[in-house]
């Protein structure tokens, strides 16, 4: 059977040391790499409530119900994955909504997002300001309305005899 070798005399205690100051360097690490992926995955859900705004907005056909639809959706993709906002914007050009039919068009939709850190990530104070941004192609051939369409009977295609 053969012995342990035996500590030599004066290192009696080192590993406790060792660990006293590898044990923090090793939690802040980890604390480190946990913050930075929740605010990659909050980033994500921001660029996925711009894409679903986008689409939203390329359905309609006004740029006043473009505005409106890309809110809603944005706001409510959001919510939905628990992402809370201490101040939104989404903006949406609409000059594609005034090319003539036949051309093609397109509506950008950016949503701007400045969440709390302490709510990806208990007590760690600030703000990150997460950005995404997404096109859609509106259909060419789809009718566009500068302003909000009156119900009538040529608007509905309602022929009277």
């Amino acid at each position: 059977m053969t012995r342990s070798p035996r500590p030599v005399a004066g290192e009696h205690g080192a590993l406790s040391l060792e660990m006293a100051i590898l044990a923090p360097v090793l939690l802040l690490v980890f604390g480190l790499m946990a913050l930075a992926g929740r605010v990659y995955l909050a980033g994500s859900t921001v660029a996925n409530a711009a894409r679903d705004a986008a689409r939203a907005a390329s359905l309609q056909n006004s740029p006043g119900g473009a505005r409106q639809a890309a809110l809603q959706v944005a706001t409510q993709s959001l919510t939905s994955q628990g992402i809370h906002c201490v101040n939104t914007d989404v903006t949406v050009p609409t000059a594609g909504f005034t090319a003539p039919l036949g051309q093609p068009a397109a509506v950008t939709v950016t949503v701007t997002c400045q969440v709390q850190l302490a709510g990806l990530f208990p007590g760690v104070p600030g703000t990150k300001t997460l950005r995404g941004s997404f096109t859609c192609s509106i259909d060419q051939y789809r009718q566009r309305a500068t302003a909000p369409m009156p119900l009538t009977r040529e608007t509905l295609g309602v022929r009277v005899a």
